[in-house]
C-alpha cells in the first residue's frame, strides 16, 4: 500500500473523521459547548425544561430577596432596641451614683 493510493487517503480521512466524532462526543458528554453545523455553538441543556427552571429559579430568587430585606429590617429594629437599652442602663447607673 503506497501513500498515494485511494485506500490510504480514505483511511486518513476515516481516522480524522473518527477523531472529530470522539472529540465532539467527549465535549457534549462533559457539558462543553459544541460547534453546530454552520459554525454556531450549541450549549448543553437548552430547551423548554431549561426555560421553566430559569423561570422558577428567578421567582424563588425574588422571594429570597424579599425575605432578606424583611430580616434586615428586623435586625435593625433589634439593634435599635439593644442600643437604646444600653444608653438607658448607663443613665440609670449614673443616676444611682
Amino acid at each position: 500500500m503506497s501513500w498515494g493510493s485511494p485506500i490510504s487517503v480514505i483511511a486518513i480521512m476515516a481516522v480524522c473523521y473518527g477523531g472529530w466524532l470522539i472529540s465532539t462526543w467527549i465535549r457534549a458528554r462533559h457539558g462543553y459547548p459544541v460547534e453546530g453545523e454552520f459554525g454556531g455553538i450549541a450549549h448543553k441543556g437548552a430547551g423548554p425544561d431549561t426555560d421553566r427552571k430559569i423561570e422558577l429559579l428567578s421567582a424563588e430568587n425574588g422571594q429570597l430577596k424579599d425575605q432578606i430585606l424583611r430580616l434586615e429590617e428586623r435586625i435593625a429594629v433589634l439593634e435599635r432596641i439593644v442600643t437604646d437599652r444600653a444608653s438607658r442602663l448607663s443613665d440609670e447607673i449614673e443616676n444611682l451614683r
